[in-house]
């Protein structure tokens, strides 16, 4: 058995260990761990407390994926419920449909009597009145919401420096692989923005006869190079886990143009290997990990490759109001 997460899953990762070593299934462990990340207000980019859109309101996505049958649930722009790992499960569970977005997942959510509530916290409030307040002139305040957002959005907060989305991947005690992921993704993103999260092939991909992947940070690079499943595929062809990732990174090195910045990618095989590596990554990028007969999950620092030369994060307006709600 095995159980990794990113940086962020710090507050769910251990519920995720107890679960697998308690004989719960891969997908029950992953939603269980995810919840405590979703609830946790000190993760700004996760559930309750993650950093609104232009619009000033939090939009959330989720997905999970059972790699021993290919099953997936997905939902995206979720606005007004806690906890959108436990709607994507249930996508999975009950529906027809692998992917419900905005309006649709909201009507779900209410159907299935999902838990409500007010996502947007007085840090995020607090920091999106300044920057509305400051950076938003006069003319468009006064017609606001009805402005142009299009050059609004192009200095959001990287969810890799606003406190990260969070994935979890995990191996049960039957062998079954399953992947989960959830996120308010960028801070100050154009309404209705999906990132690779609620994508399936791009920010996770299950399956349990060779292997699962993950990826946070810019979902707009692992959305265009297919980074989850392309892992997944390369395991397939015969490659362990570590030349998988790393061929994912050469994908990743291909992009032209766009948005360029950093994700993390991580990866298990289903011997219970596993990789995890920072493209364009930062010191403090890490992991947690907890494998059988471990007490405890440990951090681990991710392996930093660098892809491209212009990956720092800018020091933007939206960068100084994401400081401030901390």
């Amino acid at each position: 058995m095995i159980a990794i997460s990113n940086n962020e899953g710090a507050s769910g990762i251990g519920a995720t260990a107890h679960k697998l070593l308690g004989g719960a299934g891969a997908l029950d462990a992953i939603e269980a761990g995810v919840r405590l990340v979703e609830a946790d207000e000190s993760v700004r980019t996760v559930g309750r407390g993650g950093w609104p859109n232009l619009l000033g309101e939090v939009e959330l996505d989720a997905s999970v994926m059972d790699g021993s049958t290919l099953r997936t649930g997905s939902i995206g722009a979720l606005s007004g419920y806690l906890h959108p790992i436990s709607i994507a499960r249930q996508v999975l569970e009950r529906l027809p449909h692998e992917l419900l977005v905005g309006e649709g997942a909201r009507r779900f959510a209410a159907e299935i009597e999902a838990e409500a509530g007010d996502l947007l916290m007085p840090h995020a409030r607090t920091a999106w009145a300044r920057w509305f307040a400051e950076e938003v002139d006069e003319a468009q305040r006064a017609a606001w919401p009805d402005v142009p957002m299009a050059e609004l959005c192009k200095q959001a907060i990287d969810p890799e420096i606003g406190r990260d989305t969070t994935v979890f991947l995990a191996q049960d005690m039957a062998g079954n692989i399953g992947a989960g992921t959830s996120t308010s993704g960028w801070g100050w993103k154009y309404p209705g923005r999906l990132g690779d999260s609620p994508i399936i092939g791009a920010g996770s991909y299950a399956d349990t006869r060779y292997g699962a992947c993950a990826c946070t940070g810019v979902g707009e690079m692992s959305i265009r190079a297919g980074t989850s499943r392309a892992v997944v595929l390369y395991m397939k062809m015969g490659m362990s886990v570590e030349e998988a990732v790393y061929e994912a990174v050469e994908d990743m090195r291909a992009l032209k143009g766009g948005l360029i910045g950093r994700v993390t990618i991580h990866a298990i095989d289903a011997a219970g290997g596993h990789k995890v590596v920072a493209v364009n990554g930062l010191p403090e990028n890490h992991y947690w990990l907890w494998r059988e007969g471990e007490a405890e999950p440990a951090s681990h620092p991710a392996e930093i490759i660098a892809i491209s030369e212009d990956a720092a994060p800018k020091p933007t307006a939206h960068r100084r109001y994401e400081r401030m709600g901390l």
